[in-house]
């Protein structure tokens, strides 16, 4: 029987995958931390359903490649905001 920290998981992991979010906004959406988001899908998700866990590894390995552009976007408008 699954836990409700191993279902938190996989909710979350599914979330994951079905809207390429990263582990921020997913946090902001379900009210938890970051940490915790991370933390379930990182180490519980991939005892529990580790083809879920595949896919959620390439979601947040093609967020982490795009940061820096997301960064330099959201400065940018800072800026333009600014003035």
């Amino acid at each position: 029987m699954k836990t409700l920290v191993e279902e938190r998981a996989v909710e979350l992991g599914e979330y994951i995958v079905e809207h390429k979010s990263t582990v921020r906004a997913t946090a902001k959406e379900f009210g938890i931390s970051k940490s915790t988001v991370h933390s379930d899908v990182a180490q519980r998700l991939r005892k529990v359903n580790p083809a879920l866990y595949t896919e959620v590894r390439k979601v947040l390995e093609d967020n982490k490649s795009q940061r820096h552009i997301r960064g330099g976007l959201a400065t940018k408008e800072k800026y333009l905001l600014m003035k």
